[in-house]
């Protein structure tokens, strides 16, 4: 399922106009070098025109109002780091070269991370397919992939990772059993790979308002919860053992066919159906049987 809203507008990144930080650097060094010459000067003599005077101020004042302008408008991008920039509230692009830049002072500035976060959630309680009620936990590796709809499509994007992080695990985990002896369908326990396939799928779906992309996901924890723990290895025990038995019985039966084929088609002894009943008896007892066969020495007849 995908929580993107229809008819909601979507941000979309942008690059952003800015400077090389290192080349204003050096204007801000010439606005200050040019600020102290002007002063070294000294006050214009007494008596000096008013115009000389004016001009005199106006010098220092502009030399210091380029360097203040200059000095406020310098940030640091670190690598895997991006800044949104914004101008009056209006989104005017992302930056992501590294290093010192410089861009105009009136310009907002926000710095996100993109490098990879690893989550690891917290164990919560789910029914699975069957309704049985599991604990089960997940571990998540994300990254913004798209600095706007994270900065402005929604409130808190690393809040919003956590809660959707639980909401698509719920939901994953709802679709498949806790374990199907008969492996006849996927299963949380048994098919790892599916279901962590399907974690990452459901979370990029429900990520991408956000411009949140998963790399990773995969189950951390699982096992039934503890008030019916008890109950359900028993079961998988009951239901271990009826399974390796059927097969013995199928194995058992395939074999005591053999042996009366064999015996048969070699022609090695006449069986009525009276003995041939009494000898598949005595092969499914031994093949069946939990303990060592004790044979018996018949020294009679099979009719006396």
């Amino acid at each position: 399922m995908s929580v993107e809203l229809k008819g909601m507008n979507t941000s979309r990144e942008g690059p952003a106009k800015t400077y090389n930080g290192y080349v204003m650097l050096l204007v801000l060094l010439a606005a200050v070098v040019l600020g102290l010459w002007f002063v070294s000067g000294g006050l214009p003599p007494y008596g000096a025109a008013k115009i000389v005077k004016i001009l005199f101020v106006g010098r220092i004042l502009l030399s210091g109002f380029v360097a203040l302008l200059v000095a406020g408008g310098f940030y640091m991008v670190q690598p895997n780091q991006a800044v949104v920039i914004t101008l009056f509230g209006a989104y005017a692009g992302t930056d992501r070269t590294e290093g010192l830049r410089w861009i105009w002072p009136w310009m907002l500035r926000k710095k996100i991370s993109v490098r990879a976060h690893n989550v690891h959630s917290d164990r919560v309680k789910i029914n699975d397919l069957k309704g049985n009620p599991i604990d089960i936990a997940c571990n998540v590796v994300w990254r913004v992939a798209d600095t706007a709809q994270a900065a402005f499509d929604v409130d808190d994007f690393k809040e919003f990772v956590n809660i959707q992080i639980e909401a698509g695990l719920r939901t994953v985990g709802a679709r498949h059993p806790y374990d199907d002896l008969e492996a006849e369908e996927t299963t949380l326990r048994g098919s790892p790979d599916v279901v962590n396939h399907e974690l990452r799928v459901e979370l990029n779906e429900r990520l991408h308002v956000a411009g949140i992309v998963v790399d990773e996901a995969g189950l951390t924890h699982l096992a039934y919860a503890p008030e019916i723990a008890g109950a359900m290895l028993r079961r998988q025990q009951a239901e271990a053992v009826i399974a390796a038995r059927s097969k013995l019985v199928m194995g058992a039966v395939s074999m005591v066919d053999m042996a009366l084929a064999k015996l048969s088609e070699d022609d090695i002894v006449e069986l009525d159906d009276e003995r041939r009943a009494t000898m598949v008896s005595n092969l499914m007892v031994v093949l069946c049987g939990e303990r060592e066969a004790q044979p018996v020495v018949n020294a009679g007849t099979l009719y006396q």
